[in-house]
């Protein structure tokens, strides 16, 4: 059930190639003319923002999700969300990954056209499926990956250049796409990590993704056991969501969760609903269908946090079965539905 991680002395090589030939076409843009160019954007973006939701409207789609759930579990009671926000009105289709290996996820498995190309074909599928919600596009992109040697200040994490997430920002602009930065801390922790995106989570258009299988609190390698966090590590990250929203008049961050095991999220009740933050849990398991349902009933819905997600690996779901990929129509029959889906 573990996804791959890549070991520092594994990357180091294709970190070169990767830089050499991202000069090459052009494509890497540098934070500072990012900044520029989506400071105009932050700004219009808060301004088209309605001034209020509509109470009646957010509690008709929360109880679609539900999907007719009798355990009294869903929809989940939280404050309403600030204005402009993503969920419930979109379903998030998204594209996991990291630019420096074909290993970690289809975004960074293939040529960014030929990738951008498919996502949009998952896009559209999901949006004949269900047209009652707008299906919309993002990349989910790894920032900082577990590593199995501990490196020189001994966190087995490496933060990965900048310049590739001004990469990916620039490849999700003509589609419109949102993009997520996900962290895996290894022997760091939440609230050393995410400070150090905030230039990136300063934009509208970008979230956060938090990995508990590569959160060692107890000192073992990333990889060779299941990492966990707590309810305060979470918190951790909400709180500093939270925070960038109400400094930077924004709409609400999203915020995405890991989780294929009991263990890995604990004390799951304590974890805060705020206004500013919506809070994905994503069901990151893969094998057949049968126990990726298993998995999501058990550990997803049984504990409610927000709203769900459901991630799809294109290799490893499939390797038993060649039609283990769950289709969007099998997925939508899911108590409660998915809002957000994730290929890898």
């Amino acid at each position: 059930m573990r996804k791959p991680f890549i070991v520092l002395v594994r990357i180091l090589p294709i970190v070169l190639l990767c830089v050499t030939s991202c000069k090459k076409n052009d494509t890497i843009v540098t934070a500072s003319e990012n900044k520029k160019k989506d400071s105009i954007t932050t700004v219009t973006e808060t301004k088209k923002a309605a001034t209020v939701i509509d109470t009646a409207d957010y509690n008709k789609r929360m109880l679609a999700i539900s999907n007719g759930d009798t355990t009294g579990r869903w929809p989940v009671k939280t404050p309403y969300p600030l204005p402009g926000a993503i969920l419930p009105y979109n379903r998030i289709i998204a594209f996991y990954g990291n630019l420096y290996s074909k290993r970690m996820g289809i975004l960074g498995e293939l040529p960014k056209d030929e990738m951008l190309k498919k996502l949009q074909g998952e896009v559209a599928k999901w949006q004949a499926a269900d047209p009652t919600v707008k299906a919309i596009p993002a990349l989910h992109y790894i920032a900082t990956t577990a590593q199995g040697v501990p490196g020189k200040d001994n966190k087995y994490r490496m933060r990965l250049s900048l310049r590739q997430i001004d990469t990916v920002i620039k490849w999700a602009k003509p589609i419109d796409a949102l993009v997520f930065l996900d962290i895996q801390v290894g022997h760091s922790t939440v609230k050393e990590e995410v400070p150090t995106l905030e230039q990136y989570l300063k934009l509208p258009q970008v979230h956060l993704g938090i990995d508990p299988e590569f959160s060692m609190k107890f000192g073992h390698v990333p990889g060779r056991k299941i990492g966990t966090m707590n309810a305060d590590d979470i918190n951790d990250a909400i709180d500093y969501l939270a925070k960038i929203v109400r400094e930077n008049n924004l709409p609400p961050k999203i915020l995405v969760v890991h989780r294929f095991t009991q263990g890995m999220v604990t004390d799951y009740k304590r974890i805060k609903k705020v206004p500013e933050v919506q809070i994905v849990m994503d069901m990151d398991g893969f094998g057949p269908k049968i126990l990726k349902k298993s998995t999501y009933l058990t550990y997803i819905k049984r504990e409610p946090v927000q709203f769900t997600g459901f991630k799809l690996f294109y290799k490893n779901d499939i390797k038993k079965d060649p039609n283990g990929l769950y289709t969007p129509e099998e997925l939508l029959k899911f108590t409660p539905i998915p809002m957000y889906i994730q290929f890898q």
